[in-house]
């Protein structure tokens, strides 16, 4: 079965990778571009079933790209992202062409549901093939983001959303140093100091959580950013 093509349009790398693989894994073709003046060489040369846009791009906006991929095909399904959250900002979103409108920070889930939402509007199927299971191996514990669950043998524990997202973006790249500032933009949107200070304490709680397991941590780089370690 040919792939759902998915254009999606992220100029911040490391949200840009996880979203790109949580599509990829649903059975999406994605094509992820970075900068605005690539993205309509990108749309007409990849011809994708589906446009993601972030609004806040190099060179180039969102809304305008939609305007011109609009006028170039009146079918296609368009969604924007956007961490801007006033009335106007989506009624603009709507009037350039767009047909569902994503306040940043989302979860990869909500993304999925909306994309699978529109293209069963549009009439196009979307992929039949049932999602993997998606659960994460961390030493004895089993986590579960789809359904946010840690579980530890017989022990089940319900995630936050956003404990869900923290513990995610970690297991994304186990044994590698993860920038804070990349943890924060993905989970809350900005690195302020409110957001930052929320981000130690959901770093505590998780590692209360996986306490019963020495194989597993997360390990703190001051002043850089964290690591989970599984052995």
């Amino acid at each position: 079965m040919q792939k759902i093509k998915v254009l999606y349009v992220e100029d911040e790398p490391f949200l840009g990778k996880i979203v790109s693989e949580s599509l990829e894994s649903r059975q999406f073709e994605v094509l992820l571009v970075a900068d605005g003046r690539d993205v309509l060489a990108a749309y007409e040369q990849f011809q994708p079933d589906i446009c993601v846009l972030d609004v806040m791009l190099p060179h180039r906006d969102g809304f305008s790209l939609g305007q011109e991929i609009r006028q170039q095909n009146p079918h296609i399904p368009i969604i924007f992202l956007t961490a801007k959250n006033q009335t106007q900002d989506v009624l603009q979103g709507f009037e350039s062409g767009g047909n569902d409108y994503i306040r940043k920070p989302f979860s990869q889930e909500e993304l999925i549901v909306r994309i699978q939402n529109l293209l069963r509007i549009s009439g196009m199927a979307a992929p039949v093939a049932a999602p993997p299971d998606g659960t994460i191996r961390l030493g004895r514990y089993r986590f579960a983001p789809m359904r946010q669950e840690l579980q530890l043998e017989n022990d089940l524990r319900t995630l936050s959303h956003r404990e869900t997202q923290l513990l995610e973006i970690l297991t994304s790249r186990p044994n590698e140093v993860i920038p804070r500032k990349d943890v924060l933009d993905a989970v809350w949107g900005n690195d302020s100091f409110f957001n930052s200070r929320n981000l130690d304490v959901y770093v505590t709680r998780l590692r209360d959580y996986l306490k019963e397991d020495s194989a597993v941590q997360i390990l703190t780089l001051k002043g850089v950013g964290y690591r989970l370690v599984c052995s």
